[in-house]
């Protein structure tokens, strides 16, 4: 049976985009050229990968499912044997998909996508945004290689590195009666209107700090934006809970939103970068993990820990922990 690497590239993409059109025009080849190199790996190996469904896309078949497990290994283990090859006279290339968590992506991404631009100008980063769960299940499905993300509802087959960590605060409007302070406990809120990030595990994750100290949140608004929900607080709506830090303290609208660190013992969030466990880790996988780690660390030592304070002027208000 004379399987090709190309049938099984066309496969991956196709199955990672799951649709031909989307995966052709990844490949920069014809649509008809992957659609036949898929159809005749089915005919060989005398299993359907995909059901196609008119005008919806693919949907893997079980068959597909497990198939794509080992076409990606074995595509995983060509280029490393290609990379012991070349030895160090070979740029990293290629293509990398990356999710990345959808309100980390603007503290971390424009650094990290222009450093590997700089050290490796052959690699191609593939950025798609989504929260925990879209991170955790596009692993598994093969329509990303790796994760940017919060340590949240992971599933079994994922493995997690940890780049940072995240500790809780509380985002109160900058004429708020506690907003000099620098640190409230979470009681000392309780009855106050609440602005909730809406987001999968984010929202009960933020709940249950309240709860956990005796306080039932006052839900006044919600929304999915990290910028919506400091916008709503910075005019007055209430109060959040959030673990990104902008390095300024102004919102889309001109408001300002003062920090305050949260006195009760609260649990950290772990960003951590995540792919398959029985994914083999390729030098373009390799040089995404350590461009994180280099600009999580850039983010850390570039910005001043100090909270904003009302009335502070502008520029001194850049100077903010942003993961911290």
């Amino acid at each position: 049976m004379d399987v090709t690497l190309t049938q099984l590239r066309y496969f991956v993409e196709a199955a990672g985009c799951l649709s031909m059109t989307a995966a052709a025009r990844n490949l920069t080849v014809a649509q008809s050229a992957v659609s036949a190199s898929v159809a005749h790996l089915e005919r060989q190996i005398g299993t359907q990968l995909f059901i196609r469904q008119r005008s919806k896309g693919l949907v893997l078949t079980p068959a597909g499912e497990l198939f794509l497990h080992d076409a990606r290994a074995v595509l995983a283990h060509m280029e490393e044997v290609l990379e012991h090859a070349q030895g160090e006279r070979e740029s990293v290339k290629g293509r990398v998909r990356l999710m990345c968590f959808t309100t980390l992506a603007p503290l971390l991404l424009p650094g990290l996508l222009a450093r590997l631009n700089e050290e490796h100008p052959g690699l191609e980063v593939a950025v798609t945004e989504a929260d925990a769960s879209g991170c955790a299940a596009a692993l598994p499905t093969g329509q990303a290689d790796m994760a940017l993300t919060y340590d949240l509802g992971m599933p079994a087959g994922v493995a997690t590195t940890k780049v940072d960590q995240a500790r809780p605060y509380v985002a109160m409007p900058a004429g708020h009666r506690l907003a000099r302070r620098t640190s409230v406990a979470l009681t000392e809120l309780r009855g106050e209107p609440f602005v909730l990030l809406d987001l999968p595990h984010s929202r009960e994750l933020m709940v249950s700090l309240l709860q956990g100290v005796g306080v039932e949140p006052v839900v006044r608004f919600r929304s999915a934006s990290f910028e919506t929900v400091r916008t709503f607080v910075a005019n007055g709506h209430g109060f959040a809970l959030l673990h990104q830090r902008p390095r300024h303290a102004m919102t889309y609208d001109g408001g300002r939103v003062a920090t305050v660190e949260i006195e009760d013992d609260v649990p950290s969030l772990d960003i951590v970068l995540a792919h398959l466990r029985t994914q083999r880790f390729t030098a373009r996988m390799r040089a995404v993990a350590q461009a994180v780690r280099q600009q999580v660390q850039h983010n850390r030592a570039g910005v001043d820990s100090s909270p904003a304070v009302v009335g502070q002027p502008v520029d001194d208000l850049m100077h903010q922990v942003p993961l911290a």
